[in-house]
This record gives structure tokens, C-alpha cells and sequence, in this order.
């Protein structure tokens, strides 16, 4: 059974930094792509970047130049830091998972088989 835990989260104020975390198990990391989600009050669930097995990666427009994600196959976690942060980013942010053999990744929800419970990120102007 997969297992995806997202940490990290939190209240911070405009300009400010966040790093979220997700670790997930019960799958082989290193043949998976991995995606960040984020879902805003009374907004749909976007896309905000993604990751492929050996590193591909895939940004939102509204996220390029701020956030950077990365993974560390050894720890089978994946990070995504968040810089200049804005009132806007505010959400949920949810990890995703997909085994797969391929490199490249998508920032498409129904592409993921694998969720976790999400982390707050509140950015107050």
C-alpha cells in the first residue's frame, strides 16, 4: 500500500520562505514522478510543479523563479522550496505519486495514482 506523507507547511509572511517535504513508501521511489498540488478555498485543485525519476521537473507559470522542487531517491522524499511567497500561494498543498518507467512527469491530477493528506501554506500580506 502506498503511503504519501506531506510536512512542512505552515504561516509566513509575504516575501517569506517555506519548505514542504514528502515522503512516500510502499512504492519504489526512484521509479516514480512526483507532483505538488495546490487547492485554494472555493478554488480548483492546480497544478504547481513536477518532478520525473531522474529529475525532469515541470513548473506552473505562476510559480517559475520562486519555487525549486527537488528529490532525494535515498530518502525517498521529494522537497519543493518556496520563495517570495505571496498572499496568492496561499492553499492546501498536496503531494502526488505515479510509478512509472518513464523520465518526464505532469502537472495533470488525474495522472496520479497516489495522494497524500496536504499541508497548509498561509502567506499573510
Amino acid at each position: 500500500q502506498v503511503q504519501v506523507v506531506e510536512s512542512g507547511g505552515g504561516l509566513v509572511q509575504a516575501g517569506g520562505s517555506l519548505r514542504l517535504s514528502c515522503t512516500a513508501s510502499g512504492l519504489t521511489f526512484d521509479r516514480a514522478a512526483m507532483g505538488w498540488f495546490r487547492q485554494a478555498p472555493g478554488k480548483e485543485r492546480e497544478g504547481v510543479s513536477c518532478i520525473g525519476r531522474i529529475g525532469d521537473t515541470n513548473y506552473a507559470d505562476s510559480v517559475k523563479g520562486r519555487f525549486t522542487i527537488s528529490r532525494d531517491n535515498a530518502k525517498n522524499t521529494m522537497y519543493l522550496q518556496m520563495s517570495s511567497l505571496e498572499p496568492e500561494d496561499t492553499a492546501m498543498y498536496y503531494c502526488a505519486a505515479r510509478a512509472t518507467i518513464s523520465t518526464d512527469c505532469a502537472l495533470t491530477r488525474p495522472w496520479y495514482t497516489d495522494w497524500g493528506q496536504g499541508t497548509q501554506v498561509t502567506v499573510s500580506s
